[in-house]
């Protein structure tokens, strides 16, 4: 399979890791809870903005995550370890087909395993040791996208490690993944809704996840699990049965 370029190593995966979520938070927070904090007040889901301590917490816990994502992407991708996955250097070796398309099955793959890992989570014999962290922020900032408890982020990282043992994946295609999981992640945490209204309700809308419904994840504990997409929640039973009003309530007052 051959050697990375020597420059690569745990310095590298650090600075990707740490910029991409500096960047894609940042840019998120300046435009809403800074640049535009008073004009698009009324637009918010929850009306009230977090504290400074609570930014503070989120960005605390988000800097161990991000030590924790980086340990286990240097072992993952430049250990020993490499060389029992299905690690790729060369796209040459699959495609530029499989490459575009492998990052698509990362999604599915990583949707389907934060969802059950996410509902896990949620079980009273190990809520408060891995997942009562998260959930600190009931209104929660762009800056809570990493904001894990140091169990949770090693459950969190676990796609990375299931997706190099099932699937093969180049490191530049796993890095495309991560960058688009952030800037959903993120989006998730907003606090506002982007999508159009209407569009929880919509053939494709009904389907794919939105802030409004991650965020009453984050209000009241219960339902609502899933990351980029609905179908599991729905298949599961496990929507909130307000989301849809809720949804339509908050694109209302963003339109009046």
């Amino acid at each position: 399979m051959g050697e990375y370029p020597s420059f690569f190593g745990w310095d590298l995966i650090l600075l990707l890791i740490l910029t991409r979520y500096a960047v894609v938070a940042g840019i998120f927070f300046f435009i809403y809870y800074v640049w535009k904090k008073r004009a698009w007040t009324f637009q918010k889901i929850q009306s009230r903005f977090p504290q400074s301590i609570d930014y503070q917490r989120e960005v605390g816990y988000s800097l161990l995550t991000i030590l924790i994502f980086t340990a286990i992407g240097y072992v993952v991708f430049f250990s020993p370890l490499r060389s029992h996955t299905l690690a790729y250097r060369n796209i040459s070796d699959y495609g530029v087909g499989y490459f575009i398309a492998s990052v698509g099955l990362m999604l599915l793959l990583h949707d389907t395993y934060f969802y059950w890992t996410h509902r896990a989570m949620h079980h009273p014999s190990v809520y408060k040791w891995l997942h009562k962290v998260h959930h600190l922020s009931t209104n929660p900032s762009p800056w809570a996208a990493y904001a894990f408890h140091p169990l949770e982020a090693v459950v969190e990282a676990g796609i990375v490690v299931l997706i190099v043992f099932v699937m093969p994946a180049h490191p530049m295609a796993v890095s495309f993944f991560l960058l688009i999981m952030m800037v959903y992640n993120v989006y998730g945490h907003l606090g506002y809704e982007l999508y159009p209204k209407g569009f929880s309700k919509s053939n494709i809308g009904k389907w794919i996840n939105t802030s409004v419904n991650h965020n009453q994840h984050h209000q009241f504990f219960r339902g609502n699990y899933g990351l980029y997409f609905l179908w599991w929640d729905r298949w599961m039973g496990t929507i909130r049965t307000d989301y849809d009003s809720t949804f339509e309530k908050i694109k209302a007052q963003s339109n009046s």
